[in-house]
């Protein structure tokens, strides 16, 4: 325009004192601003900034005003500049940058805020318009204004992928989790748009963090309550011990225990072998209370041995095996061993008599007590009537005193009658009972449901477990089958099967 004397007006004291010079510019934004002026004032001949009252200034406070709240384009009648960067910014047009920048997510930024170009999407173009005033570019890298630190430093996806490797398991990483590895990835000054996503999927991933992960407490099926319709139908077996060596080198006891009607039989043996099992149900089992039609155990070698395997198959009785690591599938074997440890523990430590002396004590003791799930005893669900406890012979008792023994052969026939309705009132006593506690177990639960072909971890058995560091899960394997309730059939990557199933408990997701 040719002007070579100018003299402006603002209503800013602050700013026409430091362009005057009686007011210092101490922030750095103000300070770019007024060198700016000092070299656009070396333009002219005169230049002037007088401060006036903000009444005196309406002029340009509605232009200001007008300029912000209209789009582009829709003030027609003023002329209009719109500048892609604050004039204080150096010139950038001369900035390179990596190509693999330029094809990421920031490339859009770049060139804007470089260059002044936009995509050609309206939408896209919109949210870079936008989003830009966060980023800015210094010494050719795109930075993003944080809060946590002032400056974030833009990384491409490989880029991210090393931030993480490092920090995660690198010289000065500890395998920390997916919510602390976010932080510190941020502290560190970072960002990309997946951070938070990147960072815990990262973690998820982790083949160490994975193999060390700590062992599930909750369940992660369902209760699936067993019930069997009548006495004998239903037994479970199991060995307990080692005990303390007795007379005869006795040291372990084969406990077996009717579903029904809770009814134990145990016997004390010098060593574990499918033998002394297969004489074990021939004569505690099959002779004194016949063949049942299923036995339970678990995957042991003396249960799952060719010898027992074919005693049942003979005589009849098919047999289920649990899944290996997973007791609670013969819960009630497992109970029943609580039950005759906690009762021998007591009676030695008081008596201090051999441990197989007390343990007809111990059974006694359980068979005459009424069970807290069928609300009777197993000697009357057996034998269909109350059993005399030395106590009623030391004290007599109403029904010792009041014995004549043909009413006593008379009544006793009444209850042989009666022991149908008796057993079949212990049965809803015991589906009652189970119902309350699959209820209560059943709130528990955090399913954790598989499919074939998942890759899966196992956890370590006792005996892959040879220190402290040695890791919790080992694999991974495959689901191959899915058997029923929690079972799962595996085999190795290489196609190999695992023997035995393994049940959901034992099991996490593997992630590659």
């Amino acid at each position: 325009m040719g002007a070579t004397s100018l003299s402006a007006r603002s209503d800013s004291q602050l700013i026409t004192g430091q362009v005057a010079g009686t007011f210092q510019a101490k922030d750095p934004q103000l300070a770019k601003y007024l060198e700016k002026v000092k070299l656009l004032s070396e333009n002219f001949r005169e230049f002037t900034l007088n401060h006036v009252p903000r009444e005196q200034n309406s002029r340009a406070d509605l232009l200001s005003k007008l300029a912000s709240t209209k789009k582009p384009g829709a003030t027609r009648s003023v002329i209009q500049e719109t500048l892609a960067q604050p004039s204080i910014n150096e010139a950038q047009g001369n900035v390179l940058f990596v190509q693999e920048e330029l094809n990421s997510w920031m490339g859009p930024y770049i060139e804007y805020l470089t260059q002044g170009e936009l995509p050609e999407d309206k939408r896209e173009a919109s949210l870079v318009q936008r989003e830009s005033a966060r980023f800015v570019v210094i010494n050719e890298r795109l930075y993003r204004r944080g809060f946590s630190s002032p400056l974030l430093r833009c990384l491409t996806m490989p880029q991210a992928n090393r931030v993480m490797d490092e920090v995660h398991s690198g010289m000065c990483g500890s395998h920390i989790g997916g919510r602390a590895l976010v932080y510190k990835v941020a502290r560190a000054g970072y960002f990309w748009p997946s951070l938070k996503n990147d960072c815990v999927n990262w973690v998820q991933k982790c083949d160490g963090c994975q193999r060390h992960a700590a062992l599930h407490h909750s369940p992660a099926e369902r209760l699936h309550s067993i019930l069997s319709p009548w006495p004998f139908h239903k037994w479970g077996i199991d060995i307990l011990g080692p005990f303390p060596i007795a007379i005869r080198q006795l040291k372990f006891l084969i406990v077996a225990v009717d579903y029904f009607s809770k009814w134990i039989e145990a016997e004390p043996v010098a060593t574990i072998s499918a033998e002394k099992v297969r004489t074990f149900l021939w004569k505690n089992v099959v002779c004194r209370y016949g063949v049942p039609q299923m036995l339970v155990s678990d995957n042991g070698t003396q249960f799952a041995s060719t010898r027992v395997r074919d005693f049942c198959k003979e005589v009849g009785i098919r047999m289920a095996f649990t899944s290996v690591e997973h007791p609670q599938s013969n819960g009630q074997a497992e109970s029943a061993n609580k039950v005759i440890l906690s009762g021998l523990k007591k009676r030695v430590q008081d008596s201090g008599a051999s441990w197989v002396e007390e343990l007809p004590r111990v059974l006694w003791s359980y068979h005459t007590t009424v069970h807290s799930t069928t609300q009777d005893t197993p000697f009357n669900l057996v034998y269909g009537t109350d059993a005399m406890i030395p106590t009623e012979i030391a004290e007599p008792s109403v029904r010792t005193i009041a014995f004549c023994e043909e009413e006593s052969d008379q009544g006793r026939r009444v209850d042989l009658d009666l022991i149908a309705e008796t057993r079949e009132r212990a049965r809803i006593n015991q589906v009652a009972a189970q119902r309350r506690a699959a209820f209560k177990y059943n709130t528990k639960v955090n399913p954790r449901n598989f499919i074939v072909g998942d890759l899966v971890l196992r956890r370590a058995q006792l005996t892959q477990m040879r220190n402290k560091l040695s890791p919790k899960w080992v694999g991974p394997y495959k689901i191959d089958d899915v058997v029923d309730k929690g079972a799962y059939r595996l085999r190795t990557l290489d196609g190999g099967m695992i023997p035995r199933t393994w049940n959901a408990a034992n099991l996490r997701f593997y992630y590659s």
